[in-house]
């Protein structure tokens, strides 16, 4: 158990924490909306399901380009305000604009004119979104140095963050009500809106109130101009080599690839279980069960486990936290073979508070941990300190890891024999689907645990980092 009292100096005020918290929010809210959103463009606008998939999977080549030079730029930047918070106001403006316009489509253009206009506008969004995120993720390993107040704030941030799943398996409900909108298309277009301007008011907080690092003295920062855009580029390369180095961070990075790509790949199983095992195939049936569903979980992970695991971290340690969390997770998935049944639909959630622990635990975990892992980068490799770069680099890994897990979830579907457009599945299908469903998570898991094995970054070591940079530095 840690015996070492946070300084107040290394606190971070509540209100401080409620506008990251906010910002977190608007992280979630952005992904949450285009995952569900993207449904419609097969239904409500008539686009062809290969071009719909090339527009899910395009932009992320191009997220994965601006990710690590946004980080870059922001550990590099000189300003009255900070090196994160200029960036995080224009980039909050930028891709709330820019998510409305990316979704009011008119039904009766081509299929043709609809791609590209979605194409070109993602692209958009995205260059907006990545000077809103990455910089306010960069922002948020800097404003504690603190070992466990680092878990605290990631806690709180990622509690406010989940609200975004309880809403968003409600907005396919609410768009495709005849009683609210006259059309699906209409509906689209105007809950884009309601996003939009909720991700705006709730994108400028974090710019507005939160603290970093005093960059005022910070040494070895580079000029960021056209002259030395060539030297800036090999800097860059210079910064992501150096965090690829780092074993701690590539530890947590492997980690996180295997929970989160795991629990990806069969995200979308559940729901076809409810439909095609519990409801014979009756979509009236299963109604808002699965969203129902996927709310408790997401209400569990935010005011249950996340808690829970913030004191677990500050009593046993973050990877100890990570184990035993990852641990709970995989009884979870292991239960859902006796509790999904036809029988009784109110059983399923019985594993929802053990399955929460993975992902409730994960982001809150790690990215504390990547705090910890940009100290000890300053100290082998000194200013700039580069949360940016490293904030940039692990949420590039998230991504790619979604993207797999398209492909991945999809191949798995076609492997086991299941049709989508059939009104019942055959029971062979079921029962594959149902073990897939639950192995392809454990073992990711499993996995998970045993990257994390010699993970040795712990609190003593974080403590005698953090005495050496203060000395370094000729702080007090």
């Amino acid at each position: 158990m840690s015996n070492v009292k946070t300084a107040a100096s290394d606190r971070v005020p509540l209100g401080q924490k409620a506008a990251f918290g906010a910002g977190h929010l608007v992280l979630n809210l952005y992904p949450g909306a285009l995952g569900f959103f993207m449904f419609f463009l097969l239904t409500a606008f008539g686009m062809d399901p290969f071009l719909a998939g090339l527009l899910g999977g395009l932009p992320r080549f191009f997220d994965a380009i601006t990710d690590p030079i946004m980080g870059f730029v922001s550990d590099n930047t000189s300003s009255k305000w900070g090196r994160r918070r200029p960036y995080i106001f224009v980039g909050g403006i930028l891709s709330a604009i820019t998510f409305v316009l990316l979704w009011q489509l008119d039904e009766n253009n081509s299929s043709d004119y609809n791609f590209w206009y979605f194409l070109i506008m993602s692209m958009v969004f995205l260059i907006g979104n990545t000077m809103f995120a990455t910089p306010l993720v960069g922002l948020g390993y800097e404003m504690t140095s603190d070992y466990n107040e680092r878990t605290r704030l990631m806690a709180f941030s990622q509690t406010v963050g989940l609200i975004a799943w309880v809403i968003v398996p409600w907005f396919w409900v609410i768009i495709a009500d005849p009683d609210i909108f006259k059309d699906q298309a209409e509906g689209v277009r105007t809950m884009a809106i309601y996003v939009g301007i909720a991700c705006l008011i709730l994108g400028l907080l974090p710019a507005i109130f939160c603290r970093g690092t005093d960059s005022a003295n910070m040494g070895d920062r580079k000029p960021l101009t056209l002259k030395n855009i060539f030297s800036n580029v090999k800097d860059l390369f210079k910064s992501i080599g150096e965090a690829v180095k780092n074993k701690p961070f590539m530890k947590l990075c492997g980690a996180t690839f295997l929970v989160f790509n795991g629990y990806q790949i069969v995200a979308s199983f559940s729901f076809f279980i409810f439909v095609f095992y519990i409801f014979n195939g009756s979509y009236e049936a299963t109604a808002t069960w699965p969203a129902w569903f996927s709310s408790v979980g997401a209400l569990v992970s935010a005011f249950l486990v996340i808690p829970i695991v913030s004191k677990m971290a500050t009593k046993w340690g973050k990877k100890k936290a990570f184990i035993i969390s990852t641990a709970l997770s995989i009884v979870g998935y292991l239960l859902k073979w006796w509790s999904f049944t036809p029988e009784n639909v109110w059983l399923s959630f019985i594993p929802i508070p053990l399955m929460s622990f993975g992902l409730g635990s994960l982001f809150t975990l790690m990215m504390s941990m990547t705090a910890d892992v940009c100290d000890l980068d300053e100290l082998v490799n000194g200013m700039p300190r580069k949360e940016g770069t490293f904030g940039a680099l692990y949420w590039w890994v998230v991504k790619l890891g979604q993207g797999l897990a398209l492909v991945l979830g999809g191949a798995v579907l076609s492997l086991i024999g299941f049709d989508g457009n059939a009104a019942t599945q055959t029971a062979e299908t079921l029962t594959q689907l149902r073990i897939a469903d639950i192995v392809i998570p454990v073992i990711t898991a499993g996995l998970a645990i045993w990257v994390m094995w010699k993970y040795n970054l712990t609190e003593e070591r974080a403590k005698e980092i953090k005495e050496q940079l203060e000395e370094r530095r000729g702080v007090i």
